[in-house]
């Protein structure tokens, strides 16, 4: 990082800005700090590892107690690294700060439904106010919906969601899966369809997608983009699902056809088949 050049930079600078006044290089050396350290809570919210960013954030909060963006920057990391309960925690101090807004809310909602504490993910949606229109909000008042088997609202949500993001693949994918939950086969299959269409490498609506199409009796791969790889996969959950619906000529088949096709070799098809006496 090169923050103390940054900075000796701008300072080394300063004797040409001095016509303009010291207050003005002040502001412009505190700017750019300020810059700076912005690009360093975004490094490490993004790209740095998890239990790094937690030890970053966890320092700045010592540092300076009263700044929130150190607090969201640590409930972030928590998410992240997988430690949801401690996320809970941190996003919960994070609401509680004075410069805390509806998307901290929603933070605190997503961390909750990590959790499975979901009546609690429903009280912290339903404060927060119904201006506040992000598709993180609606697509978590979606899954709390399909949660209460409420399909009519979950639905109202998911449509909504999709309409406010550029990237719907994940919550086509979310949507077409509480359909399948349904038993609406169809409606699943086609959802999974249009998440492929949005992410080809979204294996698991790809996967999805499989289990909607053998359950209306068609073991036929789709014809969406797959690796071969992948392609080993879905034959083997066909012909999983084949032998849970009774029949194991058919699975044995499509399991001999995933072990042929992995490009490794494929254990679970193999330990599946030897499961069949094959």
């Amino acid at each position: 990082m090169r923050h103390p050049f940054f900075i000796a930079l701008l300072l080394g600078g300063s004797i040409f800005l001095s016509a303009c006044g010291q207050p003005d290089v002040s502001r412009a050396v505190r700017d750019a700090a300020e810059a700076e350290a912005d690009s360093i809570r975004e490094i490490m919210m993004t790209v740095a590892e998890p239990r790094d960013a937690i030890a970053f954030f966890s320092r700045q909060i010592e540092i300076e107690p009263d700044e929130i963006e150190h607090y969201r920057g640590l409930a972030n990391s928590l998410k992240r690294g997988g430690r949801n309960e401690e996320a809970v925690l941190a996003w919960r101090k994070v609401v509680a700060h004075d410069d805390s807004g509806p998307a901290d809310m929603v933070a605190l909602a997503d961390a909750l439904i990590r959790t499975s504490e979901w009546t609690a993910a429903k009280v912290v949606l339903n404060t927060i106010p119904p201006t506040h229109e992000t598709f993180s909000r609606y697509r978590l008042e979606a899954m709390v919906a399909d949660s209460e088997q409420k399909w009519d609202r979950a639905d109202s949500f998911y449509e909504t969601a999709v309409g406010l993001t550029t990237r719907p693949a994940g919550v086509l994918n979310n949507w077409g899966y509480s359909k399948l939950t349904r038993g609406d086969n169809a409606a699943a299959e086609q959802l999974f369809v249009e998440a492929i269409t949005h992410d080809s490498g979204l294996y698991t609506a790809k996967n999805n997608l499989v289990l909607a199409r053998t359950a209306r009796g068609n073991y036929a791969l789709p014809s969406v983009p797959m690796t071969q790889e992948e392609r080993a996969q879905l034959l083997h959950t066909a012909g999983v699902v084949a032998i849970k619906q009774g029949d194991a000529d058919l699975g044995r088949s499509l399991l001999e056809e995933a072990i042929a096709t992995h490009p490794r070799h494929f254990e679970a098809a193999t330990r599946a088949l030897e499961s069949l006496g094959g």
